[in-house]
């Protein structure tokens, strides 16, 4: 496959992801009863634990294998991830190890795509996207899916006050950490003993333009700042149209603090409108 489409692929999956990110549990999962204050007093002590694996390092940053597959197309990508906390995730796609073929960067004011290969980019705060406004899909959301996190919408911490939003519900060896809003249904799977978080859904459910999924997978991990963190994050997002499958592992967990948070565009870029993003995924 030719670098220019290879580009185009794993950049448009990226947004579409992103922005939309929707899924749901493998196993079904039944709406829970009310409960007695013991058992509400031991839920919130293990959503405590769940929250108390956070990173509290400021930055994380790492070179990065991405793979990408759609349909019978796969290919696989060097990258960098770069992420600050409560400021920016960054993830830089490199072509033949040393050239930067495209960027994705999420602040809480915008996000940024940009297509160096084409000289295009998309540069638009979230209120301007439909389904990231109507989604709720904020920077938070997007931060605690990269962070392997708890989180809410509209909100930019999960505090003790807030964990009783949640239910739960215990399985043999994982209990299923769930809360819903609005078209949004936010589903965590985290290991009963060590409280990490192996796996984070959320569906997403339009009557018209169809439901949309994602599932994020989180293995291999490993200690870094006195926290375990996942090296490895598995991806499926599936639209009505199209199933994606992304993979992301990390080489290893820094902490660089030595790189601009903000990526200055050139005026050599084009900039290119949601639209037209789309219609190039979906031309693929």
């Amino acid at each position: 496959m030719r670098i220019k489409s290879i580009v185009n692929v794993a950049l448009m999956a990226l947004v579409l992801m992103a922005a939309t990110a929707c899924s749901t549990h493998r196993k079904a999962v039944t709406e829970t009863t009310e409960v007695g204050a013991g058992e509400t007093i031991e839920k919130i002590a293990f959503l405590q634990k769940v929250n108390d694996n956070a990173q509290y390092t400021k930055f994380i940053t790492s070179k990065v294998k991405f793979t990408v597959e759609v349909g019978n197309r796969q290919m696989t990508l060097t990258g960098n991830l770069k992420m600050k906390r409560d400021d920016v995730i960054r993830l830089q796609l490199m072509a033949f190890g040393f050239v930067e073929a495209g960027r994705l960067e999420f602040t809480k004011e915008y996000v940024l795509v940009m297509d160096r290969i084409n000289k295009l980019y998309l540069k638009v705060p979230y209120a301007q996207v439909d389904f990231l406004r109507n989604s709720h899909i904020d920077f938070s959301v997007l931060q605690g899916l990269f962070w392997n996190e708890l989180f809410q919408p509209r909100e930019v911490r999960v505090t003790d006050q807030l964990l009783k939003n949640y239910r739960t519900e215990e399985e043999e060896e994982n209990t299923i950490v769930m809360i819903d809003d609005d078209k949004l249904s936010y589903r965590w799977l985290a290991n009963n003993k060590s409280a990490l978080i192996k796996m984070a859904n959320v569906k997403y459910q339009d009557r018209f333009r169809g439901n949309y999924q994602l599932n994020w997978d989180y293995e291999d991990f490993q200690m870094a700042n006195r926290k375990h963190f996942p090296m490895e994050h598995k991806m499926t997002f599936t639209t009505p149209e199209k199933e994606i499958k992304l993979g992301m592992i990390l080489n290893y967990m820094g902490s660089d603090e030595d790189w601009e948070t903000r990526t200055e565009i050139s005026s050599k870029y084009r900039q290119v409108t949601m639209e037209e993003i789309l219609q190039r995924f979906m031309s693929l």
